[in-house]
């Protein structure tokens, strides 16, 4: 499902799964974030990416350790990311939208701004910098918390609020 770079479904069930946990979500996966993508693939979750995370996603997904570790053939890999592009919300940031200033790693705005615009409740992430007191402090200003697979899980399982 396609949105325009201003519009956004209505519910808050949204989630944004950064690339460190879609790359744990694989096929051949087996661990939380496995668990987190197949629970977010029915009602009433969202998952809400954009093109800077599906880009990013077939990037590391060709990393030869990734390539060894999830034993993926190219064709797999492909039918990974054009599955998360049919299952997903995909919202377009423009250029210069603003969004939390990542000093230590400016590449993780966009998965910021992806969650922005989304209107997502969660950024479920492994990055430290993300992770960060000052970006966490942001997000949850607007509302979105940031949460690793494992907390996440617990949520989506009604282990925890």
């Amino acid at each position: 499902m396609r949105l325009s770079s201003m519009s956004v479904a209505g519910s808050r069930n949204a989630r944004v799964l950064d690339t460190n946990i879609l790359v744990r979500a694989t096929k051949n996966a087996t661990g939380p974030a496995r668990e987190v993508l197949t629970r977010l693939r029915s009602e009433p979750h969202r998952v809400v990416i954009s093109p800077f995370v599906l880009a990013e996603l077939e990037r590391a997904l060709n990393y030869p350790r990734v390539r060894a570790f999830h034993r993926l053939t190219p064709e797999e890999m492909q039918e990974f990311v054009a599955d998360l592009h049919q299952l997903a919300e995909v919202v377009h940031p423009p250029v210069g939208m603003p969004g939390a200033a990542i000093a230590r790693d400016p590449d993780d705005d966009p998965i910021v701004q992806t969650a922005l615009l989304g209107n997502a409740e969660v950024v479920c992430t492994l990055d430290r910098h993300l992770r960060h007191p000052d970006v966490a402090a942001y997000c949850t200003g607007k509302g979105i918390q940031i949460m690793t697979d494992l907390e996440l899980l617990k949520r989506l399982r009604g282990e925890q609020p």
